[in-house]
C-alpha cells in the first residue's frame, strides 16, 4: 500500500497554515497538488487578475520543485475561474509559458462563484519522475 507523504515549498505562503491543508501528497509515483491561487507570502490575493494567474502558477512551481517534478511531469490540469472570460487569456498565456511542446496535460476549466477571495485557481496531478 502507498504511503502518503506531504510536500511543501522552500517559503510556502501563509494560506497552508491557516487553512491547515497540505500543498501537495505525494503517494507512489503520483504527486497530488492543491489547488493553488495568486497568493502573495502573506495569503494574501494579488489584486491584479493577470499576475495573479501567473502568481498561481509560480506557486505552483515551487510545489513542483519540491516533489522533484517540473511541468514537464503534469499529466492532469483543473482551473477554476470567477470569470473566465476575463482570465482565459491569462491562463493561455501562463499556460503556454508552463507547457510549451506536446504532448500537453489534459485540461479542465470550471466557471465557479467563490475562490475564497481569490479569482483563479490551478489544481494538478503529477508523476514522480523516477518512483
Amino acid at each position: 500500500m502507498a504511503t502518503r507523504e506531504t510536500v511543501f515549498p522552500a517559503n510556502p505562503h501563509a494560506l497552508f497554515e491557516q487553512h491547515g491543508y497540505s500543498p501537495a501528497i505525494r503517494s507512489g509515483s503520483l504527486l497530488f497538488v492543491s489547488g493553488q491561487v495568486g497568493a502573495r507570502e502573506d495569503g494574501s490575493p494579488e489584486p491584479d487578475l493577470k499576475k495573479q494567474v501567473h502568481l498561481a502558477f509560480e506557486n505552483l512551481r515551487k510545489i513542483l520543485e519540491a516533489a522533484g517534478c517540473s511541468f514537464e511531469d503534469v499529466m492532469d490540469v483543473t482551473t477554476f475561474h470567477i470569470d473566465a472570460e476575463a482570465s482565459l487569456p491569462h491562463l493561455i498565456e501562463a499556460k503556454q509559458k508552463a507547457f510549451p511542446q506536446k504532448p500537453y496535460p489534459n485540461l479542465t476549466a470550471v466557471g465557479v462563484t467563490w475562490l475564497a477571495g481569490f479569482q483563479f485557481e490551478i489544481k494538478v496531478i503529477a508523476r514522480i519522475p523516477g518512483a
